[in-house]
Order: structure tokens, then sequence, then C-alpha cells
């Protein structure tokens, strides 16, 4: 979906990457970077020997006539030297569908997200280890945020956990992008006068900044790898396959996936993608504007943000509207199509599912019983494939637990195979089974001190954990090592083996030899329970099932 890709959204790579090595220290000795368009100066944080650059513009505001448009280089503003010590406000929120139906069949009135949302909201964060800048670069890690592609963004996260839990290392990036219908609004009116996918667009545009600046906070740009989860997975995903999987240049050698999110992903010009389009149109008056995008342009972003807030409300329960689109030129096609034909960017890859995926997605207390309309219902074009996906699972629990496998598998954890099954020669595969394992569950394992005061309600159960803390329930210090240094020794060496810290993980061979998971779990009696095992074959039945209906479910 996405975009006309502009020479403008490159201009940031006709800059070389040869930078001095020395840098002017402000007063309280943190180093001032000048990055061209602007100076920052860090502040150092002595309790966790990290260096925080909170805030940084990589892109200028997406307003205005740019709104829908690809992110375009910030105006000059380096006469005066800006203190980086604030987190970024996030772009515009919006909560998950809730509704019982199809979400193209009833689109309802709901509450806006809270929170202090802005449309200009394209910046990053970055950090690195002490107070002064690491004369060796180090491997750099870009951290993007999930949320469905329509919740989330960088001040949720405590960037000093990756750094402590990697040693110090590594350097690290947060960064965000537009979300819902202003980072993922799609149709023709959008491919005719904009550029679709400008959510995944900004993601690109910062791996950029990152290849054009970092080395100038002290990071390796040839050694970057990209996290994320959920919707951070599913953009890590992205990259991955984006233009034909033969980005030019590389922006990352490793990708680390936690919770792999595929929803449907259509032709920008589908009827699902125009319908959503139309929506926003009836909804912000633009319907009799003889151009319904300039219209939507000039209308108030608060009120675009509270339409945005309302369409995604009315979706189908567990689902999110506004997601990526099959544009033809960054995401050229289906996902599936492209990791089947080998060419994908990037060189090794670390993905981690949840047990559970599937259970926060599905209405618990009125379910959908019928497993067939279930699954038609999920994917609107599925056909007479429904009742085909209802007998493969009719042995698996009550209709309810069906219903959490069909979301859970097709969505999450069967996109996770056909990733790996792209990298076998350098893709490891693990498995977060902790109960209750459900989606998000693991983030607090790695984020330790995840902000969760910054989240809804709803996020809450997104993540499975309790609203009043943010750290692992199962606070046992030989799992959280043996899980963390997964993780961040692959950032450091691409191979999860070459540990960073001495764990109790045994040897963890490639996913392609013999389908081979590394389990983290615990004993009955509260033990760490960290071991090699196999993928269920009938699970890799259930996904090439899945994989051979890409056309109809959209991915």
């Amino acid at each position: 979906m996405m975009l006309k890709l502009r020479l403008t959204s490159f201009l940031l790579l006709s800059v070389p990457v040869t930078f001095a090595r020395v840098h002017p220290r402000a007063s309280n000795g943190v180093p001032v970077i000048d990055l061209g368009y602007a100076k920052y100066q860090g502040v150092f944080d002595s309790a966790n020997n990290v260096t925080n650059y909170l805030g940084i513009r990589y892109a200028a505001p997406p307003t205005g006539d740019l709104r829908w448009r690809a992110p375009q280089t910030p105006a000059d503003n380096s006469s005066v030297v800006q203190l980086a010590n604030t987190q970024p406000l996030p772009c515009f929120q919006a909560p998950t569908g809730e509704a019982s139906t199809n979400p193209l069949e009833t689109l309802s009135k709901r509450a806006s997200a809270p929170g202090s949302p802005t449309e200009d909201c394209l910046f990053l964060n970055v950090y690195f280890p002490g107070d002064i800048i690491p004369v060796e670069p180090l491997p750099t890690l870009v951290w993007i945020h999930g949320g469905g592609y329509i919740m989330g963004g960088a001040d949720t996260f405590t960037g000093s956990d990756l750094m402590r839990e990697a040693n110090n290392e590594i350097l690290l990036v947060i960064i965000q992008y537009r979300l819902g219908l202003f980072g993922f609004l799609a149709g023709s009116e959008v491919k005719e006068d904009g550029d679709l996918n400008a959510g995944l667009l900004d993601q690109d545009f910062a791996l950029r900044w990152v290849q054009s600046h970092i080395l100038q906070f002290g990071g390796d740009p040839s050694k970057v790898t990209i996290w994320g989860e959920s919707a951070g997975a599913g953009s890590v995903l992205q990259h991955i396959v984006a233009q034909d999987g033969r980005t030019s240049p590389q922006l990352f050698r490793g990708a680390i996936t936690s919770s792999t999110f595929l929803p449907s992903q259509y032709m920008f010009n589908d009827y699902v993608p125009e319908l959503l389009y139309s929506e926003v149109v009836s909804q912000a008056q633009c319907t009799t504007a003889n151009d319904s995008l300039a219209c939507l342009r000039t209308v108030d972003a608060a009120t675009l943000g509270t339409i945005n807030s309302d369409i995604n409300a009315g979706g189908f329960f567990g689902t999110f509207l506004f997601v990526p689109v099959v544009d033809g030129t960054f995401i050229t096609k289906r996902p599936t199509e492209v990791l089947k034909q080998g060419t994908v960017n990037g060189n090794a890859l670390l993905s981690i599912t949840n047990a559970n995926e599937g259970t926060v997605f599905v209405n618990q207390t009125a379910p959908i019983t019928n497993v067939s309309l279930y699954a038609s219902t999920l994917f609107p074009k599925f056909g007479s494939q429904a009742e085909v996906a209802a007998q493969l699972y009719a042995n698996l629990g009550t209709p309810l637990q069906q219903d959490d496998l069909v979301m859970g598998e097709s969505i999450f954890i069967c996109p996770t195979y056909y990733l790996l099954n792209s990298f076998p020669d350098s893709g490891w595969k693990g498995e977060f089974a902790v109960p209750p394992a459900t989606h998000g569950a693991d983030v607090v394992y790695y984020f330790t001190r995840y902000n969760l005061a910054s989240q809804s309600p709803r996020t809450y159960v997104l993540l499975s954990v309790p609203s009043s803390q943010g750290t692992p329930e199962f606070n046992n210090t030989d799992f959280l090592t043996a899980f963390q240094t997964a993780f961040m020794s692959f950032v450091i060496s691409q191979d999860p083996n070459d540990k960073l810290n001495p764990t109790i993980t045994p040897s963890w061979n490639l996913y392609s030899q013999g389908n081979t998971e590394m389990i983290f779990n615990k004993t009955i009696d509260g033990q760490p329970d960290v071991d090699v095992d196999s993928t269920d074959n009938d699970l890799l039945q259930r996904c090439n099932f899945w994989n051979t209906v890409g056309a109809l479910t959209g991915q």
C-alpha cells in the first residue's frame, strides 16, 4: 500500500556517512549532536549509565498538504541547540474493534481513545552507553512499537531496560510512526495524490535516518537490527518483503519478530480499503467535495482523530481496520507471495511467538460458537474455505478454543513460520510459554519497566498484564537472563548461541534443522524450564492450509 517513493524520501542518504568523532559538549557535559538540520543535546542518566536523546525530529510534520504523503526532510532549525530530554507525544491513537459482526457491516460511533496525541509525531529516541560517545561504533537496535497499527508510542518503553540487558554493548533507537487513518488510509484517491502506507514509509525514513546519522551517536550503521512486537513485528515483516525483498541500500542486517502480526493485507483499491476511505470521507463531511482527499487534508486533526477512533471501534472484535495494504511500489505484492519467492531484506532472523496468541482477540464472553461462521467473519472473502478451516480445528477443544486457535494461528503464529522458511540458513525460532502466554504477555520480560501508566484499559487486556504492575510475574533471575540474552546476543552477533551472558539456555539449532524451537517456560513448582522442542506437525499442516488460501485471507 503505499508509496510513490519520492526522491525526497531518500535525501538523507545522499549525505556521505562520514563524521568527525569530536563533538562539542554542553555545560552539563553531554555531547551536542549536529544533524545538519538541527542540533540536539542529550541528558545523562547516571542511575543506568546511559545517555538519552529523547524526541529527536527525523521528519517534517506530516500536516496540511503533507498529510498522507511520504515523510519529508525536516526544515532547518540548526541555529539553536535543543535539549532532548522529553518524551515525544504519541501519534493519534484508536481503540481496537469491539463489534460482534463483520467490521465492514457496521461502523459504530464510539468514544475516542485516551491520551494526548498529536499529528506532528515523527520523532525518535536514541540511547547510548555512558556519557561519552562510543569510540568504537556499536551494534544498533531499532525498536518498532506494536499496537495494531492504531496505538502505541515511544514513551511506553524504557530504553535503559534493553541497554542494561545488553550490558551497554549496543546503541538503541526507538521510533514513532503515523497510526490509524493518519498512517494507513488507502484507496485509489490516496494512490493518485498521496502515498499509501504512510506509516510504513515513516519507518523506512527513520531507518534511512539511522543509516545517515547513527554513527554520530556511536552506532554502527552496518550492524543494524530491527525488532518489533505485534504490529511492530508485523512492520518488521513488511520491511523484510519491502520492494520485493530488494531494498537498496540494505537498511538492516538482522530482524527480530515478537508475535508476528499479519492481518488481511488487501490491494490498495480493493473494496475493503475503498469502503474505509468512503467512510472517512462521509464522516468528515467531504462527500460533496470535488476532490475528497484535498478536502480531508483541510479537516482539523482532532476531528480526524475522532473519526479514526469511531471507525476502528466499530470493527469486528479484536481486529484492526487501518493496516498496511499492497501498494504495488513499496509493498509490491501480498507478503506471503514475496516470502515464497525467497528474496528478502536482511541476513538473519530471530522469531518468538507466544503459546496462546489468539485469546485476547476473541470475545471470550460472547463468542461465535460456529467456527465456520467465525472464520468467515474474520476473513470476509473466505467463502467455502471457512468450512474447511472449521473441519481442521474441529477436534481442538471447545468452539471458543477453536476460535482462539483460528485467530492466533492464522494471523500471528503461522506467518512466523512463513518468515522462518525464508531464512533457512540463519533463522531461529522461540516460544514464550509462561502461563498464560497470551499475546503481549512477554513484553514485560524484556521491557521490565514497561510504562503501563501510559496505556488505556483495553491495552492492558491486550498485554495480558495487570494494570497495576509493569514487572514480570515470573520474576526468576535465571529465566529472565536466558530470555533477554537471546535477543541481545542476536543483536550483537546475529546468533543467539553466541551468548552475551552465561545462561541456562541449551544449544539452539537453526529452525531449518529439524523445525527446532527453544521453549521458554516454567515448571509447576516455579522453576525455569528452557528447553528444545520441535514444531508440532499438525500445527504445520494447519499453517500450510492458511498459506495456500492467502489470496482469500489477504495475506
